[in-house]
C-alpha cells in the first residue's frame, strides 16, 4: 500500500488537529461521546457452531474425552481440536489441557525442569510463568524487557549459569519476541527454548506460527485470549519425547491408546504426575473457535494497520518495537513517550476524548511481586529458594529498572476485530488531536 494517499484520505476524513484544537480534558468537544466497542474477542464470535459442538457432547453422554463405551458416532472433540490446532500452528503434536497455567506446568515438566535448575524468563509476564517454575522446584531468573515488551535478547546471556536449562520467550500482547536473536543464544549454550504464546494465539514470526519455532510451546484459551472456552490451554511440540512426557504428566503418568498411537514408539516409563485433561465440552468450544481464528485475526490486524497508517506521519511519533509487524495480532497500538508524565497526560486526555487508552497490561512485573521478592512458597522446605544459589539471588525493583521504566512510558488504544470504520476513524482522530499537544 502507498501510505501517502491513505494518510491524506484519513486526514481529510478525521481532520488534522493542531495545538489550537481545544482538548476535551481542557473543556473542548470530545471526538466521540459513545463508548468504543469493547469486550473479549472470542466470545463475540460465539454462535450456533459452538452450540452445536456442546450439544453433540450432551447428546453423547460422554463429556470425558477418554470415556468408555463410546460408539462409532461418539464425539472426539478434544482429539479433533488437537489435530487441527497442531496443523494450524505448524507443529507435529498438540495436547489440550485445562488452562494456560496447566500448559506451562506440563511444558516445564516435559522439559524435565526440577530442583537445582534455572529458567530465564522476562521480568514482565503473567504470574503463571514464574509460578510454574517455582512449583517445579526450579529457580526463576528474570531478564529485562525491551521496547517490544518482550524479553530483551541482549539481557539473556550474562544471566546464564551452569544451572540454566531453559529460556522462555513470552510473546506478550500479541507481539512476537525477537526469536532471530534469542534462538542463537539458546543454541550456543545448549538450552531449550519454551515459547509462551498465551497472549499471541495466531501470531507468527517471519512466516511461521509462534509456538512452532522453539522446542515446546504453550497457548492459553482463557476468556481474554484470541480464541476462548473460558479456560483451557494447549501444549505443542514436534519432539516425540517431549510430547510423551507432556502426555504422561497431564494424565497421571500414563498413556492412553489414541495418543500412544501418535508416537513413533513409547520411550518412557510412568512417573509421578498430575491431571490436567481437557474435557469434551472445552474441546468442542475450542474446535469451533479455532475454525474462526483467522477471520478474527484478519479483522483485528486490518483495524490496527489502519491506525498505524493514520497516525504514522505525526512528527516524532514512535511505536512499540515490533520484530515482525506482519506477524503480530494487532492487540493494541502502543505509542512511546520520553517521560512517564507525558504518557500519563496522554492517557488522561485520550480518555476525555472518548477514546480510552491504557498502558501495557495483561501481565505483571514479576520480581516485585511479594511472593517472589520475599521468596514465599507453599512450604518453607520447598527447594526453589533453599539452595545456596536460591538463597543468594535477589529480586525486587532493582532487578528490573528498565522494565519498569518502559512500561510507564507506553500507552495506546486496544484494538478489536469488531471495531467499525467509524471507530477506527475516531481512534485516529483522537490520537492526531491529542498527541501533538502532550509531546
Amino acid at each position: 500500500m502507498d501510505r501517502r494517499p491513505f494518510v491524506a484520505a484519513m486526514a481529510a476524513a478525521v481532520g488534522t488537529a493542531d495545538a489550537s484544537t481545544e482538548l476535551a480534558v481542557n473543556g473542548g468537544a470530545p471526538v466521540r461521546t459513545t463508548p468504543l466497542h469493547a469486550g473479549n474477542w472470542g466470545p463475540e464470535y460465539y454462535d450456533d457452531k459452538e452450540k452445536a459442538e456442546l450439544a453433540g457432547v450432551v447428546d453423547s453422554r460422554h463429556p470425558f474425552r477418554f470415556g468408555g463405551g463410546r460408539g462409532q458416532d461418539a464425539p472426539v472433540k478434544v482429539l479433533t481440536f488437537e489435530k487441527e490446532f497442531a496443523q494450524r500452528m505448524g507443529a507435529r503434536y498438540a495436547l489440550g489441557v485445562t488452562s494456560g497455567t496447566a500448559a506451562l506446568e506440563v511444558a516445564y515438566n516435559a522439559l524435565a525442569i526440577g530442583p537445582g535448575d534455572e529458567v530465564i524468563l522476562p521480568a514482565w509476564a503473567w504470574h503463571s510463568d514464574a509460578m510454574a517454575v517455582v512449583r517445579s522446584g526450579a529457580l526463576p531468573v528474570f531478564a529485562e524487557i525491551d521496547e517490544s515488551f518482550n524479553i530483551d535478547p541482549n539481557d539473556i546471556e550474562h544471566r546464564i549459569t551452569p544451572h540454566t536449562k531453559v529460556i522462555v520467550a513470552v510473546h506478550l500482547q500479541g507481539n512476537p519476541a525477537d526469536l532471530d536473536k534469542i534462538l542463537p543464544v539458546a543454541k550456543k549454550h545448549g538450552l531449550k527454548l519454551l515459547e509462551d504464546s498465551a497472549q499471541a494465539v495466531g501470531a507468527s514470526y517471519k512466516g511461521r506460527p509462534t509456538g512452532s519455532i522453539g522446542d515446546i510451546a504453550i497457548y492459553s484459551h482463557q476468556e481474554t485470549k484470541t480464541i476462548t472456552s473460558g479456560e483451557g490451554g494447549t501444549v505443542v511440540t514436534s519432539d516425540p519425547v517431549l510430547f510423551e512426557r507432556a502426555l504422561r504428566f497431564h494424565d497421571v503418568g500414563g498413556l492412553r491408546r489414541p495418543q500412544q498411537a501418535m508416537l513413533p514408539k513409547v520411550q518412557l516409563n510412568p512417573f509421578v504426575a498430575a491431571n490436567f485433561r481437557m474435557s469434551e465440552f472445552t474441546g468442542g468450544v475450542m474446535l469451533a473457535q479455532l475454525r474462526k481464528l483467522d477471520a478474527i485475526l484478519e479483522a483485528t490486524r486490518r483495524n490496527a494497520a489502519r491506525v498505524y497508517e493514520g497516525v504514522r506521519d505525526l512528527p516524532g511519533i514512535r511505536f512499540r518495537s515490533r520484530p515482525d509487524p506482519a506477524g503480530e495480532t494487532g492487540v493494541a497500538v502502543f505509542i512511546r513517550f520520553e517521560t512517564k508524565s507525558r504518557c500519563d497526560k496522554f492517557v488522561e486526555a485520550m480518555r476525555a476524548e472518548g477514546v480510552p487508552v491504557s498502558k501495557p497490561g495483561g501481565s505483571v512485573v514479576l520480581p516485585i511481586q511479594t511472593y517472589i521478592e520475599k521468596k514465599i512458597t507453599v512450604h518453607p522446605a520447598w527447594p526453589t529458594w533453599t539452595s545456596e544459589r536460591g538463597k543468594a539471588i535477589q529480586y525486587g525493583a532493582a532487578n528490573c529498572p528498565r522494565t519498569i521504566d518502559i512500561l510507564e512510558r507506553f500507552a495506546g488504544p486496544a484494538m478489536h476485530p469488531k471495531h467499525t470504520d467509524q471507530d477506527v476513524k475516531d481512534i485516529i482522530a483522537a490520537i492526531r488531536k491529542v498527541y501533538p499537544q502532550v509531546t
